[in-house]
């Protein structure tokens, strides 16, 4: 009987080793069970985050090897490499929902350093920027009670009865809407089935020569409405005791003290 091995070259049998080393290693250090803003809705049902959560470890020093890496900074993927480095469920960081990664940099920056997060603001009753502590704890996620198929994909109905699939943006969908910067870009990898078909040629002939415009704009912003988000609107204190809204951005500098 052929075993597994006899199949794998060396490298993948050393890659291999190496991955079931690492994950024994991160098993031994402190973790935590972080909640998604998605609450698994927007996955299939094989995806290992359907459940609605995942295990995150806590930072370490060598962690910080990411953060400050010149070559991730320079290709912006410090956030992906980061929490590559922290989920412990086997994920591909590309096939994340946008709010869940959104949501899980928080809590992976939360537990690296604590919930005080000092900010500048501008505060607008007084046109002066101010300092702030943000508690990261109390960032909220918007509600979200959807669910998916078993495909992870969701039903839309025009007002003609007309239907298709379609699903939220991934990681990996960000980048491909980037390249082609157009509505039609951001139709063809939301929506998923049309007229019972899933290839992207019919796809595309839907939105050329079915969808009007009308739909297409209600459809767009009926989705957006809808996506699960980390709410970065928050209302501060001025120092003359009015209040405002601000706007909180996160990116690498999140974990830079």
């Amino acid at each position: 009987m052929t075993k597994m091995t006899d199949r794998l070259s060396d490298s993948n049998i050393i890659e291999l080793a190496k991955r079931s080393y690492e994950n024994k290693e991160k098993s031994k250090l402190p973790s935590s069970i972080v909640n998604l803003a998605s609450k698994g809705f927007v996955y299939p049902k094989s995806h290992p985050f359907r459940k609605g959560y995942t295990e995150m470890r806590y930072m370490t020093a060598y962690d910080e090897d990411i953060l400050t890496n010149t070559s991730y900074a320079r290709e912006n993927v410090i956030l992906d490499k980061l929490l590559e480095a922290l989920i412990l469920d086997p994920v591909d960081i590309n096939s994340i929902a946008i709010c869940d990664k959104e949501i899980l940099v928080i809590n992976a920056r939360n537990m690296g350093y604590g919930p005080d997060y000092p900010i500048s603001v501008f505060d607008t009753n007084t046109n002066t920027i101010i300092e702030k502590t943000l508690n990261l704890n109390e960032i909220k996620t918007s509600n979200f009670d959807l669910v998916s198929d078993d495909n992870g994909e969701f039903t839309y109905e025009f007002e003609n009865g007309k239907q298709l699939k379609y699903r939220f943006l991934l990681q990996r969908d960000i980048v491909k809407i980037s390249e082609s910067n157009t509505i039609s870009g951001f139709l063809e990898r939301t929506i998923t089935e049309v007229n019972g078909k899933r290839d992207i040629d019919s796809i595309r002939s839907f939105i050329k020569t079915e969808l009007s415009l009308r739909e297409s704009k209600q459809f767009r912003t009926y989705v957006n409405d809808i996506t699960p988000e980390v709410i970065k609107e928050m209302e501060m204190q001025s120092e003359d005791g009015s209040t405002f809204t601000a706007t909180f951005r996160f990116n690498a500098e999140l974990f830079w003290l």
